[in-house]
C-alpha cells in the first residue's frame, strides 16, 4: 500500500519583499516631490521659530491671528486657521487620493502586502497613545486630550530625511516608509473626525452630502474629460469640492475630513464608462500630479509656518516647556512608543501569517524606519492646537515637544541607517543592472509577477 504523499506546505508570507517596478517607479516620484516639501517644511519652521523670538513677535503673531471670512458660514477665521482647516484639506486630500489608489490599483490591493503597513500604522498609533496617557494621567482629564498628538508621522519630513541618509536603502523600506505614513494620515483624520470635532451641526453634514455626491458622480462619468482637458476639473469640480469643505467645516466636523472625502471619491482607474478608450490610469493619478506640488510646495510649509512658532523664552523657557508632562508623554511617545508599536505589530504579523522577513533585508532596517516614523508634525502640530487651543501654554509646550521629539527621532534614525545605508550601497551596483538592456532592471525580473503591471495602473 503506497503512503500518500504529504500536503505541500503552506508558502509563507513574505514581508518586505521587492515591489513591482511600476510601484518602484511611482514610489519614486512621490518620495523626491515629498522630499522638495520636506525641506521647504523645514525652511518654515525655522523662520517661525526665528520670527517668534526676536523683535518681530509681535508682528507675527498679529499676521497669525488676522481674521478674514465670511462669518454666516463660520468661515470668518484667523490666518493661522485658515491654513489648518484650508490648506491642509488640500494635503489630506492627496492623502486619500494616495490611500485610494494603493489599495485599488497599487500593490497594496493584495493582502499580503497591505497587512504589514496597515498592521505597523495601527501599532504606531496604539502604542504611543497609550505611553502618553500613562505619563500624563496623573496630570488631569483634561491633559488627555493630547493623547493623539504622538500618534502620526510626517510624510514630508521623515522622507527627507529617509532621501538624506538612506538613498542606498532598498527601495521596500521606502516604501513601507511612505505607505505607513498614508495609513496614518487616514487614522489620523479618523481620529479628529470621532475625537475632535464638537458643535456638530447634522443638518450642515447632510447637506455636504449633495455636493460631494455630485463630485463623486461626475469625476466618475466624466474622468476621462476631466484627466485630459485642464480647465475642466478646475472650474467644475473644484466649485463642487469648495462647497463640500465649506458646509462640513460648518457641521463642526473638521475641515479637513472633508479632503479625504474628495480624494475617496475620485476614481483610479479609468474605463469605456468613464470616457476613455480603455481601462488605464484614471483621473485619482492625474490630479495627484497636478496638486501633489501645491501641498508639498505651499499648503504644507505655510501651515508649518502659521503654527510652528513659539515663543520659547529663553533656557528657562525651553525648559519649563519641557518639564511639562505633557511634552515629557509626546516625547517619550514619539521616541519610543512609535518604534516600539510599528516593530511589535509588524513581529505580530509575521508569528500570526507564517511570515518571514525577507532574505534581503535585516530586522535592524526595520528598526530604523520604524524609529523614522517617530518624525511627527504636521499632524501632530494640528491635533495639539485642537487638543489645547492654540497659543494656550499646553499648546506651546507640546509643540516644541513636537518640534523636540522629532529631531530625536530623525538622529537616532540615521544614526541607525546610515550604517545599513553604506551596506546596501555596495550591493546597489548589483540592483542596477539591466544585462537584456529592456529599461527594467534585472532584479524586478527575477520574479515575473514582481514587473507586471498592477491592476491596468
Amino acid at each position: 500500500m503506497t503512503k500518500p504523499s504529504p500536503l505541500p506546505a503552506t508558502p509563507k508570507l513574505n514581508v518586505f519583499n521587492r515591489s513591482s517596478y511600476p510601484e518602484y517607479l511611482h514610489v519614486s516620484t512621490i518620495l523626491r516631490k515629498e522630499t522638495v516639501g520636506g525641506a521647504l517644511l523645514l525652511v518654515a519652521t525655522v523662520l517661525a521659530l526665528v520670527l517668534a523670538n526676536t523683535g518681530a513677535a509681535d508682528l507675527y503673531y498679529s499676521v497669525r491671528d488676522f481674521t478674514i471670512g465670511y462669518e454666516p458660514w463660520h468661515l470668518n477665521l484667523s490666518l493661522g486657521a485658515w491654513a489648518a482647516d484650508g490648506l491642509l484639506a488640500i494635503f489630506f486630500f492627496i492623502a486619500g487620493l494616495e490611500l485610494k489608489r494603493e489599495f485599488v490599483a497599487g500593490d497594496l490591493r493584495t493582502f499580503s502586502r497591505a497587512v504589514v503597513p496597515v498592521a505597523a500604522a495601527i501599532g504606531g498609533v496604539i502604542v504611543p497613545a497609550l505611553i502618553f496617557t500613562a505619563i500624563a494621567f496623573s496630570s488631569g482629564p483634561e491633559m488627555l486630550r493630547g493623547w493623539a498628538i504622538p500618534t502620526a508621522t510626517d510624510i514630508a519630513f521623515a522622507v527627507a530625511v529617509l532621501a538624506v541618509i538612506g538613498s542606498k536603502l532598498p527601495s521596500a523600506l521606502r516604501i513601507f516608509l511612505l505607505t505607513l505614513a498614508v495609513v496614518d494620515d487616514l487614522l489620523a483624520i479618523a481620529i479628529i473626525a470621532f475625537f475632535y470635532s464638537g458643535d456638530l451641526q447634522p443638518v450642515l453634514l447632510l447637506l455636504a452630502l449633495v455636493p460631494l455626491g455630485l463630485f463623486a458622480f461626475l469625476s466618475h462619468k466624466y474622468s476621462y474629460v476631466f484627466a485630459t482637458t485642464k480647465w475642466a476639473a478646475g472650474t467644475i469640480l473644484l466649485p463642487l469640492g469648495l462647497v463640500t469643505w465649506a458646509l462640513v467645516h460648518g457641521s463642526g466636523i473638521h475641515a479637513t475630513v472633508a479632503g479625504v472625502l474628495l480624494g475617496f471619491a475620485v476614481p483610479v482607474l479609468r474605463s469605456r464608462r468613464g470616457g476613455g478608450p480603455d481601462a488605464g490610469p484614471g483621473l485619482a493619478q492625474n490630479l495627484e500630479h497636478r496638486i501633489r506640488p501645491l501641498s508639498a510646495g505651499f499648503a504644507v510649509p505655510v501651515f508649518a509656518f502659521f503654527s510652528a512658532g513659539v515663543t520659547l523664552g529663553g533656557v528657562e523657557g525651553l525648559t519649563t516647556a519641557l518639564t511639562d508632562p505633557v511634552a515629557i508623554g509626546i516625547v517619550v511617545a514619539l521616541v519610543v512608543g512609535k518604534p516600539v508599536g510599528i516593530m511589535l505589530a509588524t513581529w505580530l504579523v509575521t508569528k500570526t501569517t507564517r511570515g518571514a522577513l525577507d532574505p534581503d533585508l535585516a530586522w535592524v532596517d526595520v528598526l530604523g524606519v520604524a524609529m523614522l516614523a517617530g518624525v511627527g508634525f504636521t499632524v501632530s502640530l494640528l491635533i495639539s492646537e485642537l487638543a489645547f487651543g492654540q497659543g494656550s501654554p499646553h499648546d506651546d509646550h507640546a509643540k516644541v515637544a513636537i518640534l523636540t521629539g522629532s529631531l530625536l527621532a530623525a538622529l537616532l534614525a540615521s544614526v541607525v541607517l546610515r550604517s545599513r545605508n553604506r551596506h546596501y550601497g555596495r550591493i546597489a551596483e548589483k540592483e542596477a543592472l539591466d544585462a537584456d538592456n529592456d529599461g527594467i532592471p534585472d532584479v524586478f525580473q527575477a520574479d515575473p509577477a514582481r514587473s507586471e503591471r498592477p491592476g491596468g495602473r
